[in-house]
This record gives structure tokens, sequence and C-alpha cells, in this order.
């Protein structure tokens, strides 16, 4: 059921933060966003056009500041957003460009989506870059996001993309295998799911809502409905353990890894119906 996976061209990509940190820290971990960067400049140069959201200003802002508890009060977490994803992208701009390719940032809120004229430019937008040759790197617009416009997580962030650019395929990366009907840290007799056909209700009651990852702010049900977002439009989902990067070879070779969520394609569907 696989197989035809390598044969998708445009691809989106969600790292968390758990993919991207030390767990004891919390701060970027250099040595796999440089591996990162690697593999998707190898898919680029394969033909695919590659998208990728990736979480983990806070965790660079942080860093650069010099702070070791994430706050709790809004203006801190918009500052340290706003340090963090300045150094962040300087950082995938060096990264990208020792392999000869070009990055360029996209920040969103709900607005992005939300209205009629800004949602045709961002897709507009997107097409643009992709027909360029471009790798987008997207994320919330932390520094401006109120209770109001926030998108709230990067599941749902890169699911709309998903939506929005019509891609073929959203590959999460997570801290965990896949989708479980159990949380595997808490019940050793979990069973994990190779293939959802369908989301239900009943993937939403297995999710719970919860995350292992002290750093994460998605969740599992987060991702349950990512994937219904992504199905319902039509694209197709993979959920998998970003621990390893490598695995994002697997996934696009075929291989049973993670959970593969089929695409389903909601008749008229909508996109301002999910937010």
């Amino acid at each position: 059921m696989r197989k035809h996976i390598k044969d998708k061209k445009r691809i989106v990509i969600k790292i968390g933060s758990s993919s991207l940190t030390h767990p004891s820290t919390g701060d970027i971990n250099y040595r796999k966003l440089e591996h990162l960067v690697r593999i998707l400049s190898d898919l680029k140069n394969d033909g695919k056009e590659v998208v990728l959201v990736s979480s983990g200003a806070q965790a660079v802002g942080r860093k650069e500041i010099g702070l070791n508890k994430i706050p709790s009060e809004m203006p801190k977490k918009q500052a340290l957003a706003a340090v963090g994803q300045a150094k962040l992208m300087m950082t995938y701009q060096r990264l990208f460009s020792e392999y000869s390719q070009t990055v360029a940032q996209i920040l969103m809120t709900r607005y992005s989506i939300e209205k009629e004229e800004s949602r045709n430019n961002t897709i507009n937008t997107f097409n643009e870059l992709l027909n360029m040759g471009v790798i987008p790197v997207v994320n919330e617009n932390d520094t401006e996001a109120t209770h109001e416009i926030e998108i709230g997580d990067n599941d749902h962030l890169s699911a709309y993309v998903v939506s929005l650019i019509k891609a073929d395929l959203l590959i999460i990366l997570s801290d965990i295998d896949g989708f479980y009907n159990d949380d595997p840290s808490t019940n050793e007799n979990a069973k994990l799911f190779s293939l959802i056909e369908e989301v239900t209700d009943e993937h939403y009651s297995m999710g719970k809502s919860t995350s292992s990852s002290r750093h994460g702010t998605g969740g599992m049900n987060a991702k349950v409905d990512a994937a219904r977002i992504v199905c319902d439009a039509g694209s197709e989902m993979i959920l998998v353990n970003g621990k390893d990067l490598n695995i994002i070879y697997d996934v696009m070779d075929g291989k049973e890894v993670g959970t593969y969520f089929k695409a389903t394609l909601k008749e008229n569907f909508k996109l301002e119906d999910y937010l």
C-alpha cells in the first residue's frame, strides 16, 4: 500500500521541538539540525518539492538570552520567539547554503488562512517559492499571535499548509513511534497502528491529548486532528519517530514505519471548517 509514496512530489515535513532539542536541556541539537538539512536537500535534489514546518524558536531564544526555564508569561514567550526565530532562520540559511539550497521564511497565524485575500496570498507565495526551487521554512508567528488568532501548535499548522498548497504527503516527526491505542509510556501492551484508513472519534479517545515531551505543545490528539484535516483534503500523512532522521528515507522508500493515515478526500472540503 505504501509503494506509491516514492512517487509523491510535494512533501511537507514537520519537526517538533522534541525532535530538535536535547531532552536534558531543551536546547537545540545542532547535529540533528544539520542531519535534517542534509536529508531535505537530498530529497530536493531527487526532484521533490519540500516544505519544512519547524518548531524550536523559543528554545533557541532561551539559549540566546540565557534562560534555563520556560517562562509562563505570554510577553516573555513572544520575546524569546522573536529572538529565537531570527537565530533559527540564520542557522537554517547557513546549513542549507552548504548544500546549495535557498530557503525562505514564512510565518503564519489564523489570519493567513481565515481571510480569503490573505489565504490566496499565502497560497500564491508558497507556489511561487516552490516553482523557484526554494525550500519554505514555516512556523507560527508567535510574536504576533494572540488567543484569537493563534494556531497553537505546529501539528495543526503543518496540516493547514498541506491543505493550502495541495501537498501530496505530510510527514510528522515526533517523539513516539506512531499512533497507539494507548500511551506506550504507561502501558507496555499498547498497540501500534501501522495503518489508519479513516480517522474516527475512537482514535481521538485513544489519543487522549497527551504528550510525553516536556518541550512539545501538540500532544497526540493534535496529531490525530492533523491527520483528519490532511486526509479529508485528499492527502496522506505518516507519523513517525524523529529520533533517527534517516527514517525520512524509510518513509519515502515505502517501508512500513510509523503510522500511515490514508487519504479519504471529503466531498466539498473547505479548510475554514477545520479552524
